[in-house]
């Protein structure tokens, strides 16, 4: 399941690098797309159905991204406390503090 995602998630990564260099650039000559007309669809429209196209992605992309992340946390072991100190040894036997190595000093 997890791997179906994630090749999902890295196509729609993919098609979002794609969908945003086709868009015509404003600021300057950084757009691949938008140049000359003569196709199915006007300048205008291709720009608001590229556009629609990125946000929809972009959310799939946001979608697939919290889904991998909760099947993440789904694989992790709740099993553990940390406010607790690791048992070691027989857990049965009382544990008694250990003597000082060094005498101290009086």
């Amino acid at each position: 399941m997890e791997k179906i995602i994630l090749v999902i998630h890295l196509f729609l990564a993919l098609g979002i690098i794609v969908t945003v260099l086709l868009q015509k650039s404003e600021g300057g000559a950084l757009g691949i797309g938008g140049g000359g007309g003569g196709g199915l669809v006007s300048v205008r429209g291709s720009a608001n159905l590229l556009t629609r196209a990125t946000g929809i992605m972009a959310g799939c992309f946001i979608s697939t991204s919290l889904l991998l992340a909760i099947l993440a946390g789904a694989h992790s072991n709740k099993g553990i406390n940390l406010d607790q100190p690791a048992a070691t040894g027989n857990p049965t036997a009382p544990s008694t503090p250990a003597e000082p190595s060094v005498p101290l000093s009086k």
